[in-house]
């Protein structure tokens, strides 16, 4: 018996990479699912994020609906406010009231303090940190109201180890965990948890494009294929963590016999810091 059927779970960023990974996993645990990302170019100014474009929703919405399982996909911005409404509404009207929130969204940038910029600043705090700060506002008044409800943020070992050339990054991520006990905190008598999850590097389009920009900062003729072995080869596990393991670990908090687990920040490391 799957342990979430008749579930409804949101996951931002839910068309790529690890929050795809996610709603896949709870699909397979009987929940319904509504995935949203940025689709289309994002006003790049320079960070990594992999920008899935309009073709991606329905292959998407294809490859997730089964007989059990209702799906919506579609553009979810979590700078904006009305689109996050906007999102909310369709989803429920397709899956039902939000259970499940997974904050997935993120982006990232290679620029060191010196020089860096305002615009780019701003647009990685707002989409990782303050986007999930908005999406469990709009959600968690009717969580609490019916007495049950997840929400897994997806942070970074970089919210306590930190990384050069990465500020904006780090210190979203870091606000991203003390946003995560706060909300713990204020659902706990209420049946809501909040956790959040801090992989190290996953191997995802987003680690491919930061990495991209990490070797071109260097300038040492390293490829960007020779710097994802190196990542690996560092790693005590000599490996890069995959989307699954994300996903796996995220499907089992939002089971039943997880609702003792809040307020905590679970690492995803090989045994490595970063």
């Amino acid at each position: 018996m799957t342990s979430l059927r008749g579930r409804c779970a949101l996951v931002t960023g839910g068309l790529t990479g690890q929050g795809y990974a996610i709603a896949r996993a709870l699909v397979a645990e009987g929940a319904h699912v509504a995935v949203g990302s940025y689709v289309g170019s994002g006003a790049r100014l320079g960070d990594a994020a992999a920008y899935p474009e309009e073709a991606e929703v329905a292959r998407v919405r294809r490859s997730l609906e089964t007989e059990a399982a209702r799906v919506h996909a579609g553009h979810l911005d979590v700078r904006d406010d009305d689109s996050i409404a906007g999102f909310i509404a369709a989803a429920e009207a397709r899956c039902g009231t939000i259970d499940i929130l997974v904050n997935a969204a993120g982006t990232t940038a290679e620029q060191p303090v010196a020089g860096h910029s305002d615009a780019l600043w701003h647009k990685i705090i707002d989409t990782n940190l303050t986007g999930s700060f908005r999406m469990i506002r709009a959600v968690l008044p009717g969580m609490m109201a019916r007495g049950w409800g997840r929400i897994i943020n997806i942070g970074s070992t970089a919210a306590s180890v930190g990384w050069k050339d990465n500020p904006a990054y780090c210190a979203s991520k870091a606000g991203l965990l003390g946003l995560t006990r706060c909300v713990a905190l204020e659902g706990a008598s209420r049946g809501v948890s909040c956790v959040m999850i801090s992989p190290t590097w996953v191997e995802t389009e987003l680690m491919r494009r930061n990495v991209a920009q990490l070797v071109a900062r260097e300038g040492k003729g390293r490829t960007p294929e020779d710097a994802m072995a190196d990542i690996a080869a560092a790693n005590p596990q000599q490996r890069i963590i995959q989307p699954s393991e994300v996903a796996a670990l995220a499907a089992y908090l939002c089971r039943d016999d997880a609702r003792g687990i809040t307020a905590e920040n679970i690492q995803i490391t090989g045994g490595a810091l970063w």
